[in-house]
């Protein structure tokens, strides 16, 4: 089947499948220590990982929901920020999740190298 979109937007589009895919485990190896939402899309875009707080925010309610990060108020400052953490739950299933992740990458690397 042929089709009309070009494959720029094709790419772009696996692409961005790829990254949702990645952004859970991101966050939780971000939140060992304390962190707030815009300092995290920094810390997360510091390190190569493209992420826009409008995707972030929601993110990490859905991931506080789940019991996998927990968060507090700071409210010291004039301005109030909520901090998350990743929970003892979010510690056992990133755990989990970095294992899964290192077995796809291995599976992936072979299937390259079989095709070279």
């Amino acid at each position: 089947m042929k089709t009309d979109k070009p494959i720029d937007e094709i790419v772009e589009n696996l692409v961005q499948e790829l990254k949702r895919g990645t952004l859970v485990l991101s966050v939780l190896l971000s939140t060992e220590q304390p962190v707030y939402g815009y300092s995290l899309v920094s810390r997360l875009q510091g390190v190569g990982v493209q992420i826009e707080q409008n995707t972030l925010y929601p993110l990490l309610r859905r991931l506080e929901t789940q019991g996998l990060l927990e968060s507090l108020w700071d409210t010291t400052e004039s301005r109030p920020r909520k901090y998350y953490r990743i929970s003892e739950l979010g510690v056992q299933v990133r755990s989990r999740l970095d294992v899964e992740w290192s077995e796809i990458n291995k599976a992936i690397e072979r299937m390259k190298h079989e095709t070279d």
